[in-house]
């Protein structure tokens, strides 16, 4: 697996992250606070950001901030982690993304009654440590998915396997996690993977590969389900 697909993994398995921009209040020192965020089908960062907070009014002022992610885990500095670099730029069409990050996020959707907009950061450069000696400064089209249909195909694929294949992702669950929820949903599917609730909790299964159209991704969830029954 190459070092970008490890790198957009490791982002599609985050869902909270530390995000850097240049403070307008602090004359330019780096402000760190804390965000939700979703990728969407570029593989680039949108967060629902409040007007009123001090990283909105930063990016305003100064476009230009940074995203950290990693794994968790005792010691951070063992793991893997990841920081992207880029323009933070308001999205005008809600509705590009408002569907999908209110799947992953429900919770969320009384906030965009409120003063909130998403933002979505442009990568430029991504520094990702896969671990003790994994080191590597990436090219920021180095993130981008392989071309395809995934985002066209989304909604309908989760709405047939919620209908038609709860079996199969409650085996995931089984499988892969040991668990056997109550509650259970497919939220999200990207070119890496799917994104599953199961009783209010978010989890991520790999493909295999990336897939890029139906027929990939039938293909992939097929391996998924065959490797649940091993």
């Amino acid at each position: 697996m190459s070092h970008a697909i490890e790198a957009r993994r490791l982002l599609r398995a985050r869902r909270h992250a530390a995000l850097a921009t240049i403070s307008k209040r602090l004359n330019g020192y780096p402000f760190a606070s804390a965000a939700a965020f979703m990728l969407d089908h570029d593989a680039h960062p949108v967060m629902l950001l409040s007007r009123l907070a001090e990283h909105t009014k930063n990016i305003a002022a100064d476009e230009r901030a940074s995203l950290m992610v990693h794994d968790p885990g005792p010691e951070a500095q063992s793991g893997a982690r990841l920081t992207l670099a880029g323009p933070c730029r308001r999205i005008a069409e809600c509705a590009q993304v408002a569907p999908r990050y209110l799947r992953l996020f429900p919770n969320a959707a009384e906030l965009l009654e409120l003063d909130f907009d998403f933002y979505r950061i442009t990568p430029v450069a991504v520094r990702y440590i896969g671990g003790f000696g994994s080191i590597h400064w990436l090219q920021a089209d180095a993130l981008c998915p392989p071309q395809g249909s995934i985002h066209d195909i989304e909604a309908g694929v989760i709405e047939h396997m919620n209908t038609e294949h709860g079996s199969a992702l409650r085996a995931y669950c089984r499988h892969f996690n040991a668990i056997d929820p109550g509650e259970l949903a497919m939220v999200g599917l990207d070119c890496d993977g799917i994104d599953v609730r199961a009783d209010g909790e978010l989890l991520r299964f790999n493909f295999p590969g990336p897939v890029h159209d139906a027929s990939s991704v039938r293909t992939a969830l097929a391996a998924l389900a065959q490797e649940s029954r091993t």
